[in-house]
């Protein structure tokens, strides 16, 4: 069971939960946006755009990332983003997906709510009908701004809860923690909203604490500094609470100096759910099979390693019951090949 080969990581069956939609933005399509717009660039080509992806921390990516939702303004802008990242996903073999989204980062622009959450999530519903790929939209509160400004995003959400399915936090993390937003995760919980977060990239282990014990998350978006506290592994071991953990993200914002020195591998076989997803893989160097392949190349993943990461994910989904048994068994027959 040992044996594998980029083949092999390229066909295997994928479940992708952590996932900024945003992050999906690769230079070309960018600048087709910007250009039907009439929306300013600060670059002058897709190469100067690519050498701007060298980021120190979470913060440098973050400046970037802004600036590059600003050529997405109309509802079929949003499609177009969702649309190119699914057709990633069918390239790639993902069959199940949960992305998150940011609405304030546009509404603060003038953006309409409906405009966003609309181009989104059609994209989803024809990717279920047209590819074969089931998904869940999550919505993202922005954690450097206000719990104001995430409880008014909570209510715009209200008419849309037919298509989105959870909450989550994301953004800069230090200096913004879970407690700041035990209100807005309360009430989501009250209009039946699934609550996930970020914690425990850059921020410390007692965030993962925080957003499990403070806003009663189901899920913890990275949450790779939980390594360094032997009583939360523990807890996530006995608890089989997933992370949502982004190799080449990590990588990529100096979590980890270079992929030989990252610990999913050492937590999955310590017996925590852990998870491989792409995070923002314009930005980042790569969607679901890169990120396996990176894992591949410098830690010796394995076909056992490789199953279990996606079982994890299958059992971590958002999915209804019958898919995930669906999901298994598109897996169960693809290991037996």
């Amino acid at each position: 069971m040992s044996e594998i080969s980029y083949n092999w990581l390229k066909e295997l069956p994928k479940i992708e939960l952590h996932l900024h939609i945003e992050g999906t933005l690769e230079p070309e399509l960018l600048f087709k946006l910007a250009k039907r717009n009439s929306a300013q660039l600060p670059f002058n080509s897709i190469d100067e755009v690519k050498k701007a992806y060298q980021f120190s921390n979470l913060q440098d990516f973050l400046d970037i990332y802004y600036q590059g939702a600003e050529v997405l303004l109309l509802k079929q802008d949003f499609y177009d983003l969702t649309w190119a990242y699914l057709l990633m996903c069918k390239e790639q073999n993902v069959i199940h997906v949960e992305p998150f989204f940011d609405p304030q980062t546009h509404t603060s622009r003038g953006v309409p709510f409906e405009t966003v959450v609309n181009g989104i999530s059609e994209a989803l519903v024809d990717a279920k009908e047209k590819l074969g790929i089931t998904s869940r939209l999550i919505m993202c509160f922005l954690r450097h701004l206000s719990e104001e400004s995430a409880i008014e995003t909570l209510k715009s959400s209200k008419q849309f809860s037919d298509v989105i399915y959870g909450v989550g936090l994301d953004s800069a993390e230090m200096g913004n923690p879970p407690e700041k937003f035990v209100n807005v995760f309360n009430q989501a919980k009250d209009m039946g909203y699934k609550l996930v977060a970020h914690a425990g990239e850059e921020g410390p282990a007692s965030y993962i604490w925080s957003s499990l014990d403070v806003l009663n998350v189901q899920r913890i978006d990275h949450g790779i500094r939980a390594i360094d506290d032997p009583d939360l592994m523990l807890r996530l071991i006995e608890t089989q609470m997933p992370l949502t953990i982004c190799p080449l993200s990590n990588v990529k914002l100096r979590v980890f100096d270079n992929m030989a020195s990252h610990t999913i591998l050492d937590m999955l076989d310590l017996g925590v759910c852990v998870t491989v997803n792409s995070d923002d893989p314009s930005y980042f160097g790569g969607y679901m099979t890169e990120n396996f392949l990176a894992l591949y190349d410098s830690l010796g993943l394995t076909k056992d390693q490789a199953t279990r990461l996606v079982k994890n994910s299958i059992d971590a989904s958002f999915a209804k019951e019958s898919r995930k048994k669906e999901l298994y068994n598109l897996l169960q027959t693809y290991i037996s090949d």
